[in-house]
């Protein structure tokens, strides 16, 4: 519904827009009308008031208290209204710039009513009235030989825009005829009129009309001679001549540029030296008459001069004309008048040898061809010398030397310059003090206070440090003077060091002797150095690092340094340390070890500052002898402790011989030797030496049935040996109680030796009788040694040896292969069958296959060894 409503007013704004159009043209009757009113816009001037008068047709059903005034859509305030009958209503606003069109006038009851409103309006066109032409000027200018005809004026418009458009008319009266020139264009400032012939010796009179919708206005008159109006050319021909018997003057001859019929001319001359921007004008006075030469005075000998002239109406009215083009020519030479400017320099790397260095004389006046030298002091006679150049380098013999140089031209010889130099080293006069620089309007500029003593004169020195090149300048002393600024006249460039010097220097008669030298650095302009310092580490340590740069060159710095800032960075920590310029190595510390750093150093200045490259540095893990004290501590700690345990083995020998090497009996001493005593003590052989570890295997005894009555009774009874020392006891690898043997193990071939740590054979089994004796049917027997090694199982139960009617079983010590051979050898060979053995597995302890009842034997301990009870 909002939509519909804003869209409903819309139109008909548009509409009634539209209408107001139409009565204001007068394209449907109109039941109002208002004063002044135009088919097209009605000129307003902007900031002033503007009343208009809105009329009621006598037909109207409305009255002047339903009259409402708008610019616009915006109601006009009622206490701008003026009702002037009961018909007419007027309003008077102040025009403004922005202020909206048009202007209506409308009629309506404010309660609901049904009755058409009464409406009409005017649209208005905002403006300015003219302006009045100030500063009315008008010049005829002169053409070939007469003047132009062709008047033209100009004045001030003024800067408003009249915003309408507006006719500026130029007009000018003889006295017989008006002349014009009109413009339209927009704040229009110049005119020119024909006067179709100049008028010479009448009356003009000029003016400028300028007018609008709005007004017009007309500027003041000019109202003068023609002549007043008349500017003429530059004088032609303008020439120089030089007088070879005055080289200061030059004698200036020009043409007149109109004829003196016309009218007469006065002149002006000015001149100045080549390539100066300061003339000299030749007073007018002198100048006034109608002539066409002039001689110019009191110039400088051998300079070249630039002239310039111009001319006016002799009655000084009118114009000047504009400057001749510029005529120059040199003035002749003269005999020098002031002498060389002389100076001296001292060699850095002899003291003895000086170079003599001066300039042309100021006031040279002329061309100099040859220097004159004369040289006084070295013990000999005077040494003169004629140069061309403007340098001599001398060696002084003496403790000084007394220099004279004059200067020669085609005309005559310069007033003499004389120098006492003294040998370098030697004490000079007292110099000045607080010399400071500065910088004014581009220039380099000295502050210094004078010596006690008042000198003739100063001379500033100054030396480009990058190249060397050297000027100088002289600052004449005044006795009066208490603080000397003076400004150097060189050509000083930016950023560029210069090493400004002042000496002091006196007068002696007729020779200059020098006091003192003061020198600062100076810059005319300074700026960021032109690149950093390069870093380098050396002396790398754990936690400290060396650093050293190169100071930048002097042609880099572009200022005077003001300090370095070492920047060093690990991983994203970054820290800084401010060092002062002439600082050019610095030791880091609290470092981190075994780390890495990266370094740059930035130079700063007053200009600004600039980084140098960056470098890379690791930190050590250790310093440098730490390595070396750690081994030395770690040594000094073993040895300590070797000397320790040596020292404690020492006191606890017995403790610790007990605990690895404990006491083993002796088998020689067993009681089993005395059992077996035939069994002879036999030497160590390498055979016996290695030893097989013991194992025990279960053989099958042979029974009666397998082997004659024959074999049976002689069997156990051959060789007694054979079962005493295959099948006894011995400790440490040994069997036959000092004698070591060889045991049967699972290879056939000859094992390792053992050694006492090895198995260790206990007992013997006797399988047959004793020495010759017929065996009888009871269990095998076991003797025991005097060892206090464990019993074997097959010691502690004897009666599982025996079996009831079949195959004997037993555990024995298994030989090997060649202990069998060796009892072949020997003759044992059975008469009836071989002895049978049943091998079986290896077992940590021996196992029978049958158990026999009957009583354990009981042990008792004896102080010998172990007793069967």
């Amino acid at each position: 519904m909002t939509i519909k409503v804003k869209m409903k007013t819309s139109l008909g704004f548009v509409l009634l827009i539209f209408t107001y159009y139409r009565c204001a043209i007068g394209d449907i009757p109109n039941c109002a009308k208002i004063e002044p009113d135009s088919a097209q816009k009605i000129p307003v001037a902007i900031g002033q008031d503007f009343t208009a008068t809105c009329y009621l047709d006598a037909s109207s059903e409305y009255s002047a208290d339903n009259i409402e005034w708008l610019l616009g859509d915006a109601t006009v305030p009622r206490e701008l209204y003026k009702k002037l009958n009961k018909s007419a209503v007027s309003v008077t606003v102040k025009v403004r710039s922005d202020m909206r069109d048009p202007l209506i006038c409308k009629a309506h009851k404010k309660s609901l009513s049904y009755q058409d409103q009464c409406t009409y309006g005017i649209f208005l066109h905002k403006g300015y009235p003219p302006l009045k032409p100030e500063n009315l000027q008008c010049v005829a200018l002169q053409d070939g030989k007469s003047i132009n005809p062709y008047l033209t004026c100009w004045w001030d418009p003024g800067k408003r825009n009249p915003m309408f458009t507006t006719n500026y008319t130029l007009k000018a009266n003889n006295g017989e005829k008006t002349f014009s020139a009109v413009s339209t264009e927009p704040l229009c400032h110049n005119l020119t009129i024909n006067l179709d012939t100049f008028p010479h010796y009448m009356t003009i009179r000029v003016w400028v009309e300028v007018n609008n919708v709005l007004g017009s206005m007309k500027s003041d008159e000019l109202f003068n001679d023609a002549e007043n109006f008349v500017k003429p050319n530059p004088p032609s021909d303008v020439k120089l001549f030089p007088e070879a018997n005055f080289p200061k003057s030059l004698m200036v001859i020009w043409t007149h540029p109109i004829h003196e019929t016309t009218f007469k001319l006065k002149y002006n001359i000015r001149y100045c030296q080549a390539g100066s921007s300061i003339w000299e004008e030749v007073p007018q006075n002198y100048t006034k008459m109608y002539v066409e030469s002039y001689r110019l005075q009191f110039l400088q000998p051998y300079t070249d001069y630039v002239v310039q002239m111009r001319c006016i109406n002799q009655k000084n009215i009118g114009f000047w004309s504009d400057w001749s083009p510029n005529a120059t020519v040199r003035t002749p030479e003269a005999q020098p008048e002031s002498m060389p400017d002389l100076w001296r320099v001292y060699d850095e790397n002899n003291e003895t040898l000086v170079k003599l260095i001066w300039k042309d004389p100021v006031k040279s006046n002329g061309k100099i061809l040859v220097y004159d030298i004369t040289v006084e002091g070295n013990g000999k006679d005077p040494e003169r010398y004629s140069l061309n150049s403007k340098e001599q380098q001398l060696h002084i013999k003496g403790e000084k030397i007394f220099i004279k140089l004059t200067a020669n031209n085609s005309v005559g010889i310069s007033p003499m310059a004389a120098l006492v130099i003294p040998r370098r080293g030697k004490e000079l006069r007292v110099g000045v003090e607080n010399v400071s620089w500065w910088v004014q309007d581009g220039q380099l500029c000295l502050d210094w206070l004078p010596p006690s003593r008042s000198p003739f004169e100063f001379l500033l020195e100054w030396v480009s440090v990058p190249d060397g090149k050297r000027d100088w300048q002289r600052v004449s002393a005044q006795a009066t003077t208490s603080l000397y600024s003076v400004c150097l006249k060189g050509n000083f460039e930016p950023f560029i060091r210069y090493n400004i010097s002042v000496c002091p220097i006196y007068r002696d008669k007729h020779s200059s002797r020098l006091g003192r030298q003061v020198t600062v650095g100076a810059y005319l302009k300074q700026g960021p150095p032109l690149r950093g310092p390069t870093v380098e580490a050396s002396a790398t340590q754990k936690n400290s690092v060396h650093l050293k740069w190169e100071e930048i060159p002097v042609a880099s710095q572009r200022g005077f340094l003001t300090n370095y800032t070492i920047f060093y960075k690990s991983g994203d920590n970054e820290q800084l340390i401010v060092v002062g310029p002439d600082v050019h190595s610095y030791k880091l510390t609290g470092l981190k070890s075994a780390n890495q750093y990266v370094v740059h150093i930035m130079a700063s200045n007053v200009g600004g500052s600039v980084n140098g490259s960056d470098s890379s540095l690791y930190t050590k893990k250790y310093d440098d002898g730490e390595i070396e004290m750690i081994v030395v501590l770690v040594c000094l700690g073993f040895l300590f402790v070797f000397l320790f345990i040596v020292m404690l083995s020492l006191k606890k020998r017995e403790v610790i011989k007990k605990r690895f090497w404990p006491q083993v009996p002796d088998p020689s001493h067993s009681t089993i030797a005395n059992w077996s005593p035939d069994c002879p003590t036999r030497a160590d052989t390498p055979k016996e030496a290695t030893q097989p570890d013991v194992s025990v295997v279960e053989v099958d005894m042979f029974d009666g049935k397998s082997l004659c009555e024959e074999d049976k009774t002689v069997l156990p009874l051959k060789k007694d040996k054979y079962f005493s020392e295959e099948h006894s006891s011995g400790i440490g690898g040994s069997s036959c109680m000092s004698s070591p043997r060889q045991s049967v193990s699972d290879s056939d071939e000859g094992d390792s030796c053992q050694t006492t740590a090895s198995t260790v054979q206990y007992s013997s089994v006797v399988a047959s009788g004793y020495k010759g004796q017929t065996p009888s049917l009871q269990a095998p027997v076991f003797t025991r040694s005097e060892s206090t090694q464990p019993l074997l199982d097959s010691e502690e139960h004897p009666e599982h040896l025996l079996e009831g009617s079949g195959h004997r079983r037993s555990t024995y010590f298994r030989r090997g292969r060649g202990l069998e051979q060796l009892q072949m050898q020997e003759g044992e060979e059975p008469s009836c069958s071989s002895l049978n053995f049943s091998s079986m597995e290896e077992e940590d302890t021996p196992t029978l296959t049958e158990d026999l009842p009957g009583p354990a034997p009981g042990y008792m301990p004896q102080q010998s060894g172990y007793r069967p009870q």
